[in-house]
């Protein structure tokens, strides 16, 4: 059909393997990753985990023009200058950079995908840098443009501003690096 999903992702492996979130690509049929210069290519699904809500693609490594820098969450301190960059709401905003400071770690988030009750619970680091839709699976960085996480959700609620939490990178890529050797989350 003509449902369109616009999410987050970066590069973290040379070969050409790219960590986003399971709910930027559930249900997806065809998967185009976009560069900052505008170039697109097909990318394919390695595979994903909606609990952990992280998805690896794959692109011709003949595409990759620069591997994101992984950093260390453990070396972040609550009131450190964050970044975020994705594509909030749609790709006229591609390249979106969104400032804050990190406002929490291991923060305990109870996740929904259903109405009725909370689906488990995941372990995130908080940041009051602006996440909104598209921004989910872009990277969290800190000022020496390090990936520290991945972004993955907001609380939405009328009277809640500013709080928006990611994945630590090494959970990220622990499970990324299952996701690729074959291995159950």
């Amino acid at each position: 059909g003509n449902l369109r999903s616009i999410g987050s992702g970066f590069v973290y492996d040379k070969d050409g393997y790219i960590i986003t979130n399971h709910h930027v690509i559930d249900n997806a049929n065809i998967l185009k990753v976009v560069f900052m210069d505008g170039t697109s290519i097909s990318a394919r699904l390695i595979g994903s985990d909606e609990y952990a809500d992280i998805a690896v693609l794959k692109i011709d490594k003949e595409y990759v023009k620069k591997v994101a820098i992984i950093g260390n969450s453990d070396n972040t301190r609550i009131g450190d200058t964050v970044f975020t960059i994705g594509t909030p709401m749609s790709s006229s905003y591609i390249g979106t950079v969104t400032r804050g400071i990190l406002s929490g770690k291991n923060r305990l988030v109870e996740v929904s995908v259903t109405s009725s009750f909370n689906d488990w619970i995941m372990n995130v680091m908080q940041t009051d840098a602006a996440i909104n839709p598209g921004n989910s699976g872009g990277p969290l960085c800190n000022v020496n443009g390090e990936v520290i996480g991945v972004n993955s959700m907001k609380v939405s609620e009328d009277k809640i501003e500013g709080i928006g939490f990611a994945i630590t990178i090494e959970d990220a890529i622990m499970y990324a690096e299952n996701i690729v050797s074959g291995k159950k989350i």
